[in-house]
């Protein structure tokens, strides 16, 4: 019986990523965020429950791989499809609206459908993910739940911040553009990154761990939503960092 129970707890992401993906075609971001956001939490504790109860099996590291697809691949790339559908419109609204409000077709119709680059580069990275078995204590690129809540977080920006010089930049579609390709890149890219799984209890042997953790929280509580793309920053910075040292 024990063994079904990290199964069950990725197919609660798999259902979390179900249920972002409707509410990012509505264009409710910030629904589709919370969800995201749930479905990741319980894509690190099904990790945590498979070596806690000693049950790793490849069965679950292809169905973890499957749910990220969902939550952490199709998502951002249907928010960035809303973002790109935005910034074309000047304003909030619902990407198919973007379509309707000209019966001729325009070669900008097309530039939302960029955002799906940054599936397709998900994609990639995961199946590379399972077949690389040197991906246990770091990863090789920055991992698709990292890039997801890096693209969730521009949303949520633009809703909560209420700052007319990030909104102008979040809605440039340049901006966005070059971040959806810089996305794609550093997913796949060779850059060793650090993981967040603790050798032990030790504060020498995880130091870089430990300070990347109080950071993140200090920058979250000071700068709250505009806080989450300065941590994957600092995240890549300190992996770079912890490498040389």
């Amino acid at each position: 019986m024990k063994k079904h129970i990290p199964n069950f707890i990725t197919l609660l992401n798999v259902f979390c990523g179900c249920v972002a993906t409707v509410f990012a075609v509505l264009n409710r971001l910030e629904i589709a965020a919370l969800f995201v956001a749930l479905g990741i939490f319980f894509d690190f504790f099904d990790g945590l429950a498979a070596r806690v109860l000693d049950v790793k099996s490849e069965l679950g590291l292809q169905l973890d791989s499957l749910a990220d697809m969902i939550t952490s691949g199709l998502v951002p790339g249907i928010v960035m499809f809303q973002l790109l559908a935005m910034s074309q419109t000047d304003g909030w609204g619902d990407g198919s609206h973007f379509f309707m409000n000209s019966g001729e077709f325009k070669l900008m119709h097309l530039v939302p459908f960029i955002g799906f680059i940054i599936t397709m580069a998900s994609g990639y990275r995961l199946a590379k993910f399972n077949l690389d078995e040197n991906q246990t204590s770091s990863f090789i690129g920055l991992p698709t739940p990292a890039n997801a809540l890096l693209i969730l977080s521009l949303p949520l920006i633009l809703l909560y911040q209420n700052n007319d010089f990030l909104n102008s930049i979040i809605l440039n579609q340049w901006f966005l553009i070059g971040l959806t390709l810089l996305s794609a890149y550093v997913l796949n890219c060779s850059l060793p990154l650090f993981a967040l799984k603790f050798k032990n209890t030790s504060f020498k042997d995880n130091a870089m761990r430990y300070i990347f953790l109080i950071i993140s929280v200090v920058l979250l509580v000071t700068m709250q939503y505009l806080a989450i793309p300065l941590i994957i920053l600092f995240y890549v910075v300190s992996s770079f960092v912890e490498e040389r040292l």
